[in-house]
């Protein structure tokens, strides 16, 4: 009789050690890259229940097979600014998982991109697009590339040198990616024409593309309106709504514009946003003449939050101080917050702010806005927690859609895109709100989306095989 072969680690006993040895490995193997290191700890650590329940998934290694992208691409893009300079950059694509679908993920033009960022990013996309219900890998890209302060010429030409290597990796069913910081309509639209200039084919390989050529009704408002969705869907868990309440909402680009409107649909009452240079604080509310005013100032002029003080005199401006231990928007007395701009925007002391002043829900916009201990400060108080692969997949899931749009030759009406995404968000909190119980931790949406999350994708790489 055939012995089973076990391909865990020698002296593996038990999940917690199998999960410490791979944060081990992932640590070793991929020096200063914390953004990633805190993105797959935050995973695994949500996986004990899991790998006790299933312990084929460890004789599979399945860990030390997920925290590995599949491929990294990474190559130089050259380009001519408009004084005849040229100017060198750097572009990624990381495709991290392909097991359940095509990789999908965005594209960020940032300063702040590296390997270690987009390695983040692409590992929480895999979960996050395991719970839209739809057929997507995980993946992202991006560059160095700063799109601030540059002229509609020299976006194009980076544009076109960085989609002219891209092309050779991607495609309608291999990769498809989108938009994410710094790359809005403009830049797709650059770079879509570039793809189909040198593929000779029209097809559905970028998502966030114009409404005239293959672009998706709610395709920009998704993220925000979906993050909306799912606090709604928290809420109705303890018989409670939106209507009334003071919510406070980081950021001030798309997903932060989108979250407002919809806040504002729904009867709350927004009243701060911000950008790199600081917070607006508006006790009035910022109503639909106030955040008519802010999408044109943003979309349009690209100008800076500092300037709606000036416009409506009820709002104050805090400036950044990148010496204080915390972000003066999150100490706003607030019930819901809507972490819509970057990565680790609210750490611990944020955290425990945001509690004394009395929030009771975290819906999370941004991938991964909230640190570990703050993570962890929001469970310990029972809040309405919505981790962001959870909370802002709706994102993702009108690209998905976009996708199946394409793919038919058609375009859907903005009801029925909405309806669609309305319908995936609900969905989504119950997957994640059924799977915390059935493990062991109910009302606790992190380990929910984490296990439902991954389950899926464990168990079409069960499936396939070891590639």
């Amino acid at each position: 009789m055939p012995t089973e072969v076990n391909l865990t680690s020698t002296g593996v006993k038990n999940p917690a050690g199998y999960i410490e040895e791979v944060l081990a490995q992932v640590k070793a193997k991929n020096p200063a890259e914390p953004e990633f290191h805190q993105a797959v700890q935050e995973v695994l650590e949500s996986l004990r229940p899991v790998l006790d329940k299933h312990p084929e998934y460890r004789s599979a290694r399945i860990l030390e097979r997920m925290v590995e992208p599949e491929r990294v691409i990474m190559f130089r893009v050259p380009w001519f600014d408009d004084h005849g300079n040229m100017q060198i950059n750097r572009g990624f694509r990381i495709q991290m998982n392909n097991a359940i679908g095509p990789y999908k993920g965005g594209l960020r033009f940032h300063p702040s991109v590296n390997l270690g960022i987009l390695k983040f990013l692409a590992f929480e996309q895999v979960f996050k697009n395991s719970l839209t219900t739809l057929p997507m890998g995980g993946g992202k890209g991006g560059s160095d590339f700063d799109p601030k302060g540059k002229s509609d010429n020299e976006v194009m030409r980076f544009c076109q040198s960085f989609m002219t290597e891209l092309q050779r990796h991607i495609g309608a069913d291999t990769d498809v990616p989108a938009g994410d910081i710094g790359v809005g309509g403009r830049e797709i639209g650059f770079l879509f024409g570039q793809y189909k200039r040198l593929r000779n084919e029209f097809v559905g390989v970028l998502t966030g593309k114009g409404l005239n050529w293959g672009g998706s009704l709610i395709r920009p408002e998704a993220t925000g309106y979906g993050c909306v969705y799912y606090a709604q869907e928290m809420l109705k868990t303890r018989k409670d709504s939106l209507e009334g309440k003071v919510c406070l909402v980081s950021g001030s680009g798309n997903v932060a514009q989108y979250t407002v409107e919809k806040l504002l649909d729904l009867g709350a009452k927004p009243v701060t946003m911000s950008d790199s240079n600081g917070v607006i604080y508006d006790p009035d509310g910022i109503d639909r003449e106030k955040l008519a005013w802010v999408m044109e100032l943003k979309n349009v002029y690209r100008g800076r939050m500092s300037d709606y003080v000036r416009q409506f005199k009820s709002a104050i401006f805090v400036p950044t101080d990148m010496q204080m231990d915390h972000n003066p928007l999150w100490a706003m007395k607030g019930d819901c917050a809507f972490p819509s701009a970057t990565q680790n925007e609210i750490n611990l002391k944020d955290a425990e702010n945001l509690i004394k002043n009395g929030c009771k829900v975290v819906s999370e916009g941004a991938n991964m806005p909230s640190t570990l201990p703050a993570t962890r400060l929001f469970l310990e108080h029972g809040l309405l927690y919505g981790p962001a692969k959870a909370a802002n997949c709706g994102g993702v899931a009108t690209s998905g859609l976009e996708m199946a749009q394409n793919s038919q030759r058609m375009a859907w009406t903005r009801e029925e895109v909405d309806k669609k995404l309305h319908s995936i968000m609900v969905e989504v909190h119950r997957n994640c709100f059924e799977t915390a119980a059935n493990y062991g931790n109910p009302g606790n949406l992190v380990s929910g989306a984490n296990i439902a999350g991954f389950l899926k994708v464990a168990n079409a790489m069960m499936d396939q095989g070891l590639v």
